[in-house]
């Protein structure tokens, strides 16, 4: 099974910056890197009355566009439950190929997290403070818990720090 990472934290704390700057890390240790975003919005790829939204709209349950460098699927989902876990096993399950997968959200699911943490008033604390799925905290901030605190232009000693827990264990 592909090691999945979740990037938590507060809106706007600065988890997809993290992710822009923790997946070229990875890259360079040759690693195969799939990344996953979580959206509460309704998403809209195609266009209405393109090809490809016609296949979907007629009823197709996965539709590929394919040209010479990229690869696009849109699926229904099985289920419009609101089960984050169930849908990032669902998820992995097209992602076989990748090394680990980094998704951006899903702070309720039962995998592996590291939390962007930019505290904006001294009361707040990280939102996963009490999570025992919480491996590290990026933060601005010095922190006295019990898991790894990286500083947030820390993303090779972050890489590094995957790579150990989750790449190199055989």
């Amino acid at each position: 099974m592909t090691p999945i990472i979740l990037i938590v934290g507060y809106s706007d704390a600065g988890k997809t910056t993290l992710v822009e700057k923790l997946v070229p890390e990875l890259k360079r240790k040759d690693y195969r890197v799939g990344t996953i975003k979580n959206s509460h919005h309704e998403l809209n790829f195609d266009k209405k009355g393109k090809d490809s939204w016609r296949h979907f709209e007629s009823g197709a349950d996965a539709v590929v566009v394919a040209s010479v460098d990229k690869i696009v699927m849109i699926r229904r989902k099985e289920t419009k439950d609101a089960d984050s876990h169930a849908q990032l096993s669902f998820i992995e399950k097209h992602l076989t190929d990748m090394d680990v997968i980094i998704a951006e959200g899903y702070k309720n699911a039962g995998f592996s997290k590291i939390e962007v943490f930019r505290p904006q008033t001294h009361d707040e604390v990280p939102v996963c403070l009490n999570d025992d799925m919480l491996i590290a905290i990026v933060a601005d901030v010095d922190l006295n818990i019990s898991v790894p605190v990286f500083g947030l232009e820390e993303s090779a000693r972050l890489a590094a720090f995957i790579e150990q827990k989750f790449l190199m264990a055989s």
